[in-house]
């Protein structure tokens, strides 16, 4: 078992090894785009997709042919590409002072209205990388479909030291 108050004292990289964490490789482009911008303090990062090494992990609708719990483990799955663009954009997640703005995703069907546990798959997974004191608040929005029949995309915006 983790000792977490140990991982929450420890910065981002030594989190992610003392909770067995290991990062996919870092997401490349899927068209004519590259995958974060710097602007000041801000790193801006591309819409991530639940993808390991360019190969998507799950495709379809949340409350259609995926569960609520499909639908978390694909933000999740999401949120840890996002996190390989990070450090391979950094060089490190020590870099990051904050999470400032996360973004969910979920392409559902109409009637669908889990969005808050689908969208806990990425902040949870922030919150165990960074720890309470850098997470944001976050956007979470229902949508008719994502890129390439994928069922959440999620966006990320970090204040990262100069």
């Amino acid at each position: 078992m983790v000792n977490h108050q140990k991982a929450q004292a420890a910065g981002a990289e030594q989190r992610l090894q003392d909770l067995g964490i290991t990062l996919p490789p870092p997401p490349t482009p899927f068209g004519a785009y590259v995958e974060a911008v710097r602007s000041g303090k801000l790193v801006y990062f591309s819409g991530m997709l639940p993808v390991v090494g360019h190969e998507p992990r799950y495709i379809g609708r949340v409350g259609g042919a995926l569960t609520s719990e499909d639908g978390r483990k694909a933000a999740e799955t999401a949120t840890l590409s996002g996190l390989a663009a990070a450090k391979d954009y950094l060089g490190s997640l020590d870099k990051v002072v904050k999470v400032v703005k996360l973004g969910v995703y979920i392409a559902t069907e109409g009637d669908f209205r889990d969005h808050p546990k689908v969208a806990d798959g990425a902040s949870e997974m922030l919150l165990q990388v960074f720890g309470e004191q850098k997470l944001s608040g976050r956007v979470v929005l229902g949508v008719a479909s994502l890129p390439l029949g994928m069922p959440v995309e999620v966006e990320l915006v970090l204040e990262v030291e100069d």
